[in-house]
């Protein structure tokens, strides 16, 4: 009987603790090549990652579309949720989506103008808001406007953009420092997204998860390309990013009081980031500076592709190739923005987001 009794009381308590898990309906996705898992697959681009060495220890070992060595924060993520990951939207767009869907596309950027050419196309953000506003109509025809408004305000709306807008800026051979000045560019990147969420929550979005830009001076690529070729982080490119994501977190304060039923998680990902590369050892990593898979100085003189060399040691880098972080870091970043402290994410961290 004490047997059998313990037995009901661990089954209860699983079933508690996946309902827990649970609670979230959904997860929308918007975002750049640090969220997409697939949506570059299906257009004409050369920003995509469905070739070796990429997904390299994702389940299977091959290469799905993330930008990544295995899985990315969408994944992460969405296993916290207790929720499958979002497929890409492009991969079905008629699909009804019912746990959610990524728009996310690599290379994106809040400016539509951020590799946004024929070549190297990507999905801009107010594009991926277009898209959502599709399956949104949909959802209202599925349950009815309370029906779909009930769900999606307990979903949530995962935003990680703006760090293609400013490394495109601070890159060498940027033409953008010649047309805007730095502080005109971040003034109208806040202002676009801002927009864009007042479009979302129009939309019946009212829990949001927001990144901020990370320390994206210390990416490999703007590493290599330092003026003094010490390889040490681009400090105006981290200054710039760091401004953007004041500016940022003001303004989403501001449109909590102006929208007084939205709630959201701000992460800061550039101080975490920093935190990371500083100090190493204590997250489980020995190489900050050098990418695991590339070519040449650091490996950042040249992309991850099927001809790259790539570590062995991958667990023990920060970056995966000269843009993006290694899967082991993405575990760190998810784990400090589901259930950290006000160190890294505020005013509410995602656990407690989605028990509101």
């Amino acid at each position: 009987m004490a047997i059998s009794s313990f037995l009901s009381f661990f089954f209860l308590l699983i079933c508690f603790k996946l309902s827990q898990a649970q609670s979230v309906p959904a997860a929308y996705m918007f975002g750049d090549s640090l969220i997409d898992v697939g949506n570059n697959n299906y257009f004409v681009s050369i920003i995509k990652a469905n070739f070796p060495y990429n997904g390299v220890d994702y389940p299977g070992g091959k290469p799905t579309g993330r930008f990544c060595n295995g899985k990315n924060t969408a994944d992460f993520l969405a296993e916290k949720l207790g929720i499958p990951t979002p497929p890409p939207y492009l991969a079905d767009k008629n699909n009804q989506f019912p746990k959610g869907v990524s728009f996310a596309s690599g290379g994106a950027g809040v400016f539509n103008t951020t590799n946004g050419d024929i070549i190297s196309k990507a999905l801009h953000f107010s594009q991926q808001v277009q898209f959502f506003s599709f399956v949104q109509q949909r959802l209202v025809k599925q349950l009815g406007s309370d029906g779909a408004m009930k769900q999606l305000s307990k979903s949530l709306f995962v935003i990680v953009i703006g760090s293609n807008d400013i490394i495109n800026y601070f890159k060498s051979d940027s033409k953008l420092p010649k047309a805007t000045s730095p502080q005109q560019y971040v003034d109208q990147m806040v202002s676009i997204l801002q927009s864009q969420l007042k479009k979302l929550h129009g939309l019946d979005a009212r829990k949001f998860v927001i990144t901020a830009v990370g320390s994206v001076g210390c990416i490999p690529l703007l590493r290599y390309q330092s003026a003094n070729s010490s390889g040490e982080c681009s400090q105006q490119a981290n200054f710039w990013a760091d401004k953007y994501n004041q500016q940022l977190k003001s303004m989403l304060q501001g449109l909590k009081a102006e929208l007084k039923d939205i709630n959201y998680s701000f992460f800061d990902t550039y101080n975490l980031l920093l935190n990371v590369i500083q100090n190493p050892a204590t997250y489980g990593f020995s190489e900050v500076k050098a990418a695991c898979c590339g070519f040449g100085r650091l490996m950042a003189k040249l992309p991850c592709t099927p001809l790259a060399l790539f570590c062995s040691n991958r667990s023990n880098h920060v970056f995966w190739d000269r843009y993006h972080p290694t899967e082991a870091a993405d575990h760190v970043i998810i784990n400090t923005v589901f259930d950290g402290t006000n160190k890294y994410v505020f005013p509410l961290n995602v656990k407690q987001l989605i028990a509101l």
